[in-house]
């Protein structure tokens, strides 16, 4: 089972903020090919905080139930790409949906399940969205996820930063901890879309570089590790992959972005990598890449 972002092409690549919509599809292999099934969380109107938008969807089994996090948003709905809609992307907030099966259907809720502080000092303070969850060696559920807050000019705000919080069941409620994680001195949006892990008693993390602030090798995927799910640091070897696809006939891609990095696992076992990829600037699609672990 396969949950995605997806928005009509021919409204650009800005429209995520205004037009996405989890989408589902199933295979056979991790590996594809997929096939369309259906749409997971569809739109529900501007009544709701996640009725115009459903993004970055993340999927966890927990307890025999499985649960979809994702970034919602309500706004006026016009598409203005370009250009994004402030409005859409400063409303973005985090919620979870709830099914017995990945078929479906998905419980949502009326409010969103982190929500931006309202102390307009806070990291938080003008909008939340692309949240990983895992949970922890104690039995509770960790989630990291993307921050902005009003400390700089707007509409786009700022610094962009991940904050950590921490509840006692996988729907919540969520206590947050409000203390900046993969932060670089100077560096206003270092980092994106995280997908944490906990491996061996450890915490690990696959974030996006946003400039090459940690390893250098310009926008690219890099490791960091925890031994509480806290406080974070650079992995000895951090580089996870820069813009190159290596493709199994030989050839090379060169990538204008690599994204969403998401793992896959197979009783236990990491099995792939899958991320979202743009060739060129205008189209996207998934790419999955096999992992061989010791």
């Amino acid at each position: 089972h396969l949950f995605y972002s997806r928005w009509p092409r021919k409204y650009g690549m800005s429209a995520w903020v205004t037009s996405s919509e989890v989408a589902h599809a199933v295979s056979d292999s991790p590996f594809g090919p997929f096939r369309f099934k259906d749409v997971a969380l569809p739109h529900r109107g501007p009544n709701y905080w996640d009725g115009m938008y459903t993004h970055n969807p993340t999927v966890h089994f927990f307890n025999g139930k499985y649960y979809l996090y994702y970034a919602g948003n309500f706004g006026d709905g016009k598409i203005t790409s370009p250009q994004l809609n402030w409005t859409h992307r400063n409303n973005q907030r985090i919620g979870v949906a709830i099914a017995d099966d990945p078929n479906g259907p998905w419980t949502r809720f009326d409010k969103p399940l982190i929500d931006i502080s309202s102390d307009t000092t806070a990291h938080d303070a003008q909008m939340v969205a692309n949240p990983s969850v895992t949970q922890m060696p104690d039995g509770r559920f960790l989630m990291v996820y993307k921050a902005v807050a009003r400390e700089k000019p707007q509409p786009f705000g700022g610094p962009v930063v991940h904050l950590t919080a921490i509840a006692d069941k996988p729907e919540g409620p969520f206590v947050k901890l409000n203390n900046p994680i993969f932060t670089v001195e100077n560096v206003d949006f270092p980092a994106e879309d995280p997908f944490v892990w906990v491996q061996d008693n450890s915490y690990y993390a696959i974030v996006k570089d946003m400039k090459g602030a940690f390893t250098k090798a310009g926008r690219s995927l890099v490791l960091f590790y925890s031994l509480d799910g806290l406080d974070w640091k650079l992995a000895k070897h951090p580089l996870v992959s820069d813009l190159n696809i290596h493709w199994a006939d030989g050839t090379t891609t060169k990538l204008e972005a690599l994204e969403r990095p998401q793992l896959f696992f197979e009783n236990g076992k990491m099995v792939a990598l899958l991320c979202a990829v743009n060739e060129t600037l205008g189209h996207s699609y998934n790419v999955q890449i096999p992992l061989k672990m010791p």
